[in-house]
């Protein structure tokens, strides 16, 4: 199978050869510029601990969209699969940040498809209003 010639890094005047992309010394460290709770949401991780734990005992820790329960700590002793603390309403949409009646536990799988159809509508409103 024929492989393809080795390019330069696609970094300005770096001469390194590669096969595609960038360099070692170039490429983007993962998650740089990623803000923590505290400087995305104006709140410590202590008080997002605190809400979390509030909602959990409010909603009994059932998923607000589709009700699952939260595993038991013998069943998921490393709280990988725990419920996450979701904003109902995205702050994008002018859902506020502590309020308790925009937060709610929610699964991963749910989250995984709730996270993917606001990034969704994200991308449209930032479009239109480019345009």
């Amino acid at each position: 199978m024929p492989t393809r010639p080795p390019t330069r890094c696609a970094e300005p005047r770096c001469t390194t050869l590669v096969p595609k992309g960038r360099c070692e010394e170039h490429k983007p460290v993962p998650w740089a510029g990623r803000d923590d709770k505290a400087a995305r949401y104006g709140i410590s991780s202590g008080r997002w601990r605190t809400l979390k734990r509030i909602v959990t005992t409010r909603d009994n820790g059932c998923c607000y969209r589709c009700g699952i329960g939260q595993p038991d700590a013998d069943d998921d002793p490393d709280g990988e699969h725990q419920h996450q603390l979701d904003h109902i309403t995205p702050r994008f949409e002018g859902g506020a940040v502590e309020d308790l009646e925009n937060l709610g536990l929610i699964c991963e799988p749910c989250h995984i498809v709730k996270s993917k159809a606001e990034a969704l509508r994200a991308n449209r409103a930032r479009r239109r209003t480019r345009a």
